[in-house]
């Protein structure tokens, strides 16, 4: 997965962030990327009713920054021969640290454990959320009990064609970056793939109502024909994606495509715990070019129900709200 040469892991001092260190560390070696190892500790505001001759509130960020520091060194201790790895400790709001440690230095992936071990129950409103709400570059959450390696890779996608132009190519360019993605870390983690798409056959449940009195050949005819122009756009995809990746690499992996009649924030969530998978690749589709309204309604329901870990892909165009300045 040569795409990441500058890599950010955010960790905490502890055994919680050593799943999402390791899976850095493996894939800077691999791309023979850049990797720094960051911490974001809370930003000391205390002042009012200090005892006077105390510490001030910069004396004790100083000594928080400093403890952090050395914890985190001694963290990366161990894999400082493997490769060059950089660390630094960040204070103030934890998403907003980490999304702007990404614009000031070009980052282009985030790894981290997620906040909390029943991370998808307490998912909304978190810093998590908050990230793969409005990090400009892709979001890899590992969750802390993860395997070392991979054994199941899920990449869903969507092939719907019913989007205006701009929108379709928007999504059809997100689609493509999924799959080569997933692809390549299947390839490298030995791991099976599948690609996934849930679909809509448009006023069914009119027709099947009896309003529209049409005989049930139509509607069976109609809802074959609907199931046929997906799978010919899947397809198509997986057309495009063999020519990038390679014949060869297609034919080793022999992606498992599921074409999954129903609601996309069904039928995903409940695909990858059929297949048990250790990973979903997905993408966080809304509106591009507008700060602020930047994840689909659809992802955020998937994402509270997907019970792995997750690498969130934003679309081409992508603007985060966020800004360097408080």
């Amino acid at each position: 997965m040569k795409r990441f040469k500058n890599i950010l892991c955010v960790v905490e001092a502890g055994e919680v962030g050593r799943p999402a260190l390791k899976r850095a560390v493996k894939l800077a070696e691999n791309n023979q990327a850049s990797l720094t190892v960051i911490d974001v500790i809370p930003r000391v505001t205390v002042s009012m009713g200090m005892p006077e001759g105390g510490p001030t509130s910069a004396d004790l960020q100083a000594a928080m920054v400093s403890v952090h520091e050395k914890q985190l060194k001694t963290l990366v201790a161990a894999y400082r021969s493997r490769l060059d790895v950089q660390t630094g400790v960040l204070a103030g709001v934890p998403f907003l640290e980490i999304i702007r440690e990404v614009l000031r230095n070009g980052r282009d992936l985030v790894i981290k454990t997620p906040d909390t071990a029943d991370w998808m129950s307490r998912l909304f409103g978190s810093d998590d959320m908050h990230l793969l709400r409005k990090c400009p570059c892709p979001v890899w959450l590992i969750k802390s009990e993860a395997s070392k390696s991979y054994r199941c890779i899920m990449a869903a996608v969507d092939v719907d064609d019913n989007y205006p132009p701009a929108e379709q190519e928007t999504r059809q360019s997100m689609n493509r970056k999924i799959l080569q993605i997933a692809s390549s870390l299947a390839l490298s983690e030995f791991a099976e793939l599948h690609v996934v798409h849930a679909w809509n056959a448009p006023g069914e449940s009119i027709m099947i109502s009896g309003f529209m009195n049409m005989p049930e050949d139509q509607i069976t005819t109609y809802i074959d024909q609907v199931r046929q122009q997906h799978e010919q756009t899947m397809n198509a995809l997986m057309g495009e994606v063999t020519t990038r990746l390679g014949k060869e690499a297609l034919d080793y992996l022999k992606p498992q495509i599921h074409l999954l009649k129903g609601w996309a924030h069904k039928e995903i969530p409940a695909q990858a715990q059929q297949i048990e998978a250790d990973l979903v690749v997905m993408g966080t589709m809304a509106r591009t070019g507008i700060p602020g309204f930047i994840m689909g309604n659809t992802a955020e329901t998937i994402l509270n129900q997907i019970d792995c870990s997750v690498l969130a892909i934003k679309p081409p165009g992508f603007v985060t709200p966020v800004t360097l300045k408080d």
